[in-house]
């Protein structure tokens, strides 16, 4: 189990004595470009408080270990617990850990399945995926209809389909699709690539060599854009000839996009939700009254903006 233990403070305010806090912290994986910077986000929050202890560890995509770590961080008497799901159709087990030992929990990032029924102590901090998809798809039904592409041809890559904003992220692409004003629209492939660049980048080679034809890629988040995009300019691919749209605006997809590869992406705050997630904690960890839902706006971003959003994640 990869341990990361960081020490910050907040000045606690209980029974008016300084009183260290203690926040256990289970992030889905730590080898990932947006997680990390999720993770940072908390890191660099706490270190600008007093008193906050943040033990945070990775459960490497492993659903087993996340329950097992949230299971440890109530022995260890935490006094509040940061979960970003693995699977959030396993979350409920979680949330039941957590209420059974009366401990505050916060998902963060990835919603949870059983959202509308959290009990009091439990909230979500995140981002609205369904406007990240409708952000990206209409921009990407925009660029299209003013080349004059018509029919225009639409390759899907998916996120982990065990993941809410995989699921609500390519059905906001089907419903732009399905909008009058981009009718003419198609999806003609979609598979997924479960958030990896490596696997975005194997998909497209696959469907390049089956021969499929389109006019742009739309994924659901940069890593698998890049892959695909990595993908192109090896098969001798103008990224001229294709629009390719991406979701999250890490330092890697300003990149592509500085480059000319990457025409879209949408800014979803990591920074923002990893602090906001530790302020929920806190704020549950002292019996203060919470929002069950704490969301923190997506933005679209392209090259006319781009200069705005090159230091934000």
């Amino acid at each position: 189990m990869t341990r990361n233990t960081i020490a910050a403070g907040l000045i606690g305010i209980l029974a008016g004595t300084a009183s260290a806090e203690t926040i256990g912290v289970s992030m889905a994986l730590f080898d990932d470009n947006f997680l990390t910077v999720l993770r940072n986000g908390m890191i660099a929050h706490a270190q600008g408080l007093e008193g906050v202890d943040l033990q945070v560890e990775d459960a490497q995509n492993d659903v087993g270990r996340q329950l097992n770590q949230i299971e440890n961080f109530i022995a260890a008497g935490v006094d509040a617990i940061i979960v970003n799901p693995v699977d959030t159709s396993a979350t409920q087990a979680m949330t039941d850990a957590a209420a059974a030992a009366g401990v505050p929990l916060v998902f963060v990032n990835r919603m949870p399945i059983n959202l509308e029924s959290l009990p009091d102590n439990q909230a979500f901090v995140g981002s609205n995926e369904r406007d990240s998809g409708t952000l990206q798809g209409t921009e990407v039904c925009r660029l299209l209809r003013e080349q004059g592409t018509d029919p225009a041809r639409v390759i899907l890559i998916m996120g982990e389909l065990s993941n809410e904003a995989a699921i609500t992220r390519s059905q906001m692409i089907r419903d732009t699709v399905a909008r009058e004003d981009c009718a003419f629209m198609e999806i003609v492939e979609e598979q997924t690539g479960n958030w990896n660049r490596q696997q975005g980048a194997d998909l497209m080679t696959n469907w390049l060599g089956a021969g499929v034809e389109f006019d742009a890629v739309v994924s659901n988040n940069d890593e698998m854009a890049i892959g695909a995009i990595q993908s192109l300019k090896a098969a001798g691919i103008s990224m001229d000839d294709v629009i390719v749209a991406g979701i999250d605006a890490t330092q890697d997809a300003l990149a592509a996009m500085q480059a000319g590869d990457l025409d879209v992406t949408v800014f979803q705050d990591a920074a923002g939700q990893g602090a906001g997630a530790v302020d929920t904690a806190l704020a549950l960890a002292r019996g203060e009254e919470v929002a069950r839902e704490v969301w923190i706006p997506f933005e679209l971003v392209t090259p006319e903006n781009i200069d705005g959003y090159l230091t934000r994640n």
